[in-house]
């Protein structure tokens, strides 16, 4: 019957009993599959990672500034990376660098959650958040 119309004989699932096949055009057949996984890919969430930077001595009007473009980044639903630098001796004020990521933290909680609490790596206290579900 393939022959006859011209098309090919396509098997669609080879692991039912008994094997479905389908006559259609082959080359027509692989395009629309490649658009189907083109389309899936392109629905997938794509998560993207926001980082703002603090110094331990940060003041009040950069913090503001600050708190402003993450409550935007937690609105278009991106994660945020907050984090405090420590240069040279300013590592002394570990616990400085940890109230400013709390009250940040504080300041966005109706914006998005804590995924990691204030951690000190190396030089720098991390901390991470993601957007709330009911912002987007």
């Amino acid at each position: 019957m393939a022959d006859e119309l011209g098309l090919d004989l396509v098997q669609i699932a080879d692991n039912a009993v008994p094997p479905v096949c389908r006559i259609v055009d082959y080359n027509k057949f692989l395009y629309e599959q490649k658009m189907r996984q083109k389309l899936l890919k392109s629905k997938t969430a794509k998560i993207v990672l926001k980082e703002i930077r603090f110094g331990p001595n940060t003041d009040d009007h950069d913090f503001d500034f600050k708190l402003k473009h993450a409550k935007k980044f937690l609105n278009d639903g991106a994660k945020l990376k907050a984090f405090v630098f420590f240069k040279g001796r300013s590592i002394l004020y570990k616990d400085k660098g940890e109230i400013l990521l709390l009250r940040f933290a504080q300041e966005l909680e109706e914006f998005g959650k804590v995924d990691q609490l204030p951690k000190l790596e190396g030089k720098r206290m991390i901390m991470l958040m993601s957007a709330k579900k009911n912002n987007k």
